[in-house]
């Protein structure tokens, strides 16, 4: 059972939802000793300080979240789950090729990383 409070009110057992190039913070119920990301390519995780890790979407994907206390007893084992932000995102298709734009109100190429569809 995953026992920490974030910025986004999730609840214990669901899973930790993240956006591409986007952060999340996690308070944690007690300090943390370790903290190991499944697939460093998917997120990113930032120490704080002992009760505050910060998230961030890297690419497209699933992957998974461990956090320890000093005794080696888990605080959040968890799954991470990374979207992008569709909602101000438009594709452009020409054949094989897909090209993205941000439209925030302009359109410019959205920046997609290592996790991106080409």
């Amino acid at each position: 059972m995953a026992l920490f409070a974030s910025s986004g009110g999730a609840a214990a057992d669901e899973d930790i939802k993240l956006v591409t190039n986007q952060a999340r913070i996690l308070r944690l119920a007690r300090p943390a000793d370790t903290v190991v990301i499944g697939n460093p390519a998917i997120a990113d995780a930032v120490v704080q300080d002992s009760k505050t890790v910060v998230l961030t979407g890297k690419g497209f994907g699933v992957t998974n979240i461990v956090i320890m206390d000093a005794d080696g007893a888990a605080i959040i084992d968890d799954q991470i789950v990374v979207s992008r932000d569709d909602s101000r995102t438009t594709r452009v298709y020409r054949r094989a090729d897909l090209q993205m734009l941000s439209c925030t109100p302009y359109c410019e190429n959205a920046y997609q990383g290592d996790g991106a569809v080409n």
